[in-house]
């Protein structure tokens, strides 16, 4: 831990944070915004992501009474991969190179372990003795690549068995040699008064109480089973419950069609963005959803939250800041509708 910064903006550095996707992961780096504000009131802290991940970031961003993410710098590589070979692509990026250079770096915290967050730090301007750190090692279950090492600086060893969010409190205080924040320090997401101020949903169709099920996600073997979700909306059809069944692909949206056909009132509805989707689950009287990444918003935004595990590890991506959130299941355990029918009406009683 000796390459932390030492010169006079130490005190006051320039730091980058780089988590470009996806939405669960990009949730799970939140806590870094405000460990470094707690330490560094006066830092700039910048964030490279995604382009169809800022909407996650923006209720951070410093604004008057609150000192959170200075700039928000979008990375549009997924789009410009489809399109590699269009003069605007590479006009795109070359705006983003300009953007990114605008500000001279004195510490940069890449906390995801693959080549293209390991390319933004490289093409970043940054001083002389700047701080470069990143995943030294692969955790279980997460995405890695050994070759992202040769751009850091700082190689940063982690438990193979690491919460997301604590390999990348592991990260940053590595990087500014800081004591290892332990889980007695429980990490922040978004601002109380964010939340608090959250609008009404304007999907239309949505009628209280309602319960959002997140079904789906990427990986087959990590859903619940449509005969669990049918039984278990049935229960909350039974109390009282409008059961919300979103989906995110025409795949899904089947999926969502079949389960809320066999549950009386159930509403599918559309397709909505990640910014309408804090509306949606802020306006819910619970979530339960599978290890996917709405779910995961939730649980982050403090709402009432069943974290079903089917086929991943609980300990990866658990919320363990909140009596709100229960977590169920774990690898190649998936939970009863019992046992998540019990969970949900405890945490409905709570309310």
């Amino acid at each position: 831990m000796s390459n932390a910064p030492s010169n006079s903006s130490s005190k006051n550095p320039k730091v980058l944070l780089v988590k470009l996707s996806s939405l669960g992961d990009v949730l799970h780096n939140l806590p870094l915004v405000w460990d470094l504000r707690a330490r560094l009131p006066n830092a700039q802290i910048d964030w490279v992501v995604e382009e169809g991940y800022v909407h996650l970031l923006e209720p951070l961003i410093t604004r008057e009474g609150f000192r959170g993410i200075d700039r928000i710098i979008p990375f549009g590589l997924r789009r410009w991969k489809k399109h590699l070979f269009k003069l605007s692509t590479w006009r795109e990026f070359f705006a983003f190179r300009k953007s990114l250079q605008q500000t001279t770096y004195d510490v940069l915290i890449e906390t995801q372990g693959l080549l293209k967050s390991a390319l933004v730090c490289a093409i970043a301007k940054k001083m002389p003795d700047a701080v470069v750190a990143g995943l030294a090692n692969a955790t279980e279950f997460s995405g890695y690549e050994p070759l992202a090492r040769s751009f850091y600086n700082q190689s940063v060893q982690v438990p193979k068995k690491c919460h997301a969010v604590d390999r990348s409190r592991w990260v940053m205080c590595s990087a500014l040699d800081w004591p290892l924040l332990e889980r007695n320090d429980p990490p922040r997401f978004y601002p109380p008064s964010f939340i608090q101020r959250i609008p009404n949903s304007k999907v239309s169709g949505l009628h209280q109480p309602y319960v959002l099920c997140f079904h789906s996600t990427a990986r087959a073997a990590k859903r619940w089973s449509e005969a669990n979700w049918v039984a278990l909306g049935k229960e909350f059809a039974a109390l009282g419950y409008q059961v919300v069944l979103p989906w995110g692909s025409p795949a899904e949206q089947l999926v969502s069609q079949s389960i809320g056909a066999q549950i009386p009132n159930a509403f599918v509805p559309s397709a909505f963005s990640i910014e309408e989707a804090f509306s949606v689950i802020a306006g819910a009287s619970l979530t339960v959803g599978v290890d996917t990444g709405l779910t995961h918003l939730a649980a982050v935004l403090g709402k009432p939250t069943v974290e079903i595990y089917c086929d991943s590890p609980r300990w990866k991506t658990e919320g363990y800041w909140s009596n709100r959130i229960c977590n169920l299941g774990d690898m190649q355990n998936s939970p009863g509708v019992n046992e998540v029918l019990n969970a949900s009406i405890k945490l409905l009683n709570q309310a």
